[in-house]
């Protein structure tokens, strides 16, 4: 195992902002850490940066203890959402400063930042002034700068959270590529499900300073291990219900739920493609308050009378018009028994 981190505990002003955390990263895996803003996702990484001493516990990098070692002597690569670029410095001399610091040639420095530039997709841009560059740009210059140095682990903080929607949804694809043909191993934390989702082999999600979940991407989605995991991914079809057989009752009625589900006081989540919507006079009885569109689907927002509000997902050309009284069914292929009663907050 590449990194281990062994009931790591932070406290900062009488407050625990990780709480004996366990987490191992295998060589050449990728790994995202969410969470929100104060769960503990960025302290872990300060952690094992060796920017922030652990109260207790302990950061093993291939198996050697890391307690007293400083952050430049770790040979981790960090990488900040602000760049932190030298801005009075070209474009290659940012790329070679950890070689430099290294003691690496000059000659082989140069081959280096050529290299890079062209796997980050700026060939030719080692002369160009940083503060020239466009936001995208400079990002790729700073990842470029973190892998210079050959780090065994790069840590990405909030990597592309300054960006704007569309470039980063097509940077996480190249940045995807481009850690699996280098096999670099990579810990990052995030607050964008997307991002982590479509980057990660595993994704790791936090709360009050725990792991909550840790998974696949397809396991974390498919049946997230709490209420407050599902929300964060942001479903919204989530109540408490009590489950006997292959029925659950829930403040929507009696929902038909996987063969095996698990028994007993339970939280359900309806994904939205589990509603579907039938003539008023059919189902649970509901009322149309909004319609969102998504792109590739129409988000509709149903009020029961007696009942949390529902989400469903509705073709481009089929979702009713607000004020429209519908009726509701359940596909039990789209619920998902979740662990525990949990809370809903």
């Amino acid at each position: 195992m590449l990194l281990s981190l062994q009931a790591a505990t932070v406290r900062l002003g009488g407050r625990t902002v990780l709480d004996a955390v366990g987490l191992d990263v295998a060589e050449h895996e990728v790994v995202c850490v969410l969470g929100p803003s104060g769960s503990g996702k960025s302290t872990l990484l300060r952690v094992v940066a060796g920017l922030q001493p652990p109260g207790s516990g302990r950061v093993l990098l291939d198996g050697r203890d890391q307690a007293g070692v400083p952050a430049h002597r770790r040979d981790v690569g960090l990488m900040f959402q602000d760049h932190q670029l030298f801005p009075q410095r070209d474009v290659g001399a940012n790329v070679a400063f950890g070689p430099r610091m290294h003691g690496v040639g000059r000659a082989e420095r140069e081959g280096e930042v050529g290299r890079l530039l062209e796997l980050v997709g700026l060939p030719g841009a080692a002369r160009r002034a940083v503060t020239s560059l466009s936001g995208g740009e400079q990002q790729r210059v700073a990842l470029a700068r973190a892998l210079a140095p050959r780090p065994r682990l790069l840590m990405l903080d909030e990597p592309l959270g300054q960006l704007d929607r569309s470039l980063r949804e097509r940077l996480v694809v190249e940045l995807r590529e481009l850690f699996g043909r280098l096999g670099t191993t990579v810990l990052a934390v995030t607050h964008d499900q997307g991002e982590a989702f479509a980057l990660a082999d595993r994704v790791v999600v936090m709360r009050d300073g725990r792991i909550a979940q840790s998974g696949t991407p397809v396991e974390v989605w498919q049946r997230p291990a709490d209420a407050f995991v599902a929300r964060f991914l942001g479903f919204q079809n989530v109540a408490p219900a009590t489950v006997v057989g292959t029925a659950a009752d829930s403040p929507w009625g009696k929902l038909p739920v996987p063969d095996g589900s698990a028994q007993g006081d339970r939280t359900v989540l309806v994904r939205p493609a589990g509603v579907r919507l039938v003539p008023a006079d059919r189902g649970l009885p509901c009322t149309v308050t909004a319609r969102t569109f998504k792109g590739t689907h129409v988000a509709v927002h149903l009020q029961p009378a007696d009942a949390p509000r529902l989400e469903a997902a509705c073709a481009l050309g089929d979702a009713p018009e607000p004020g429209a009284p519908v009726g509701v069914e359940f596909d039990a292929a789209e619920i998902a028994v979740l662990d525990g009663a949990g809370t809903l907050g």
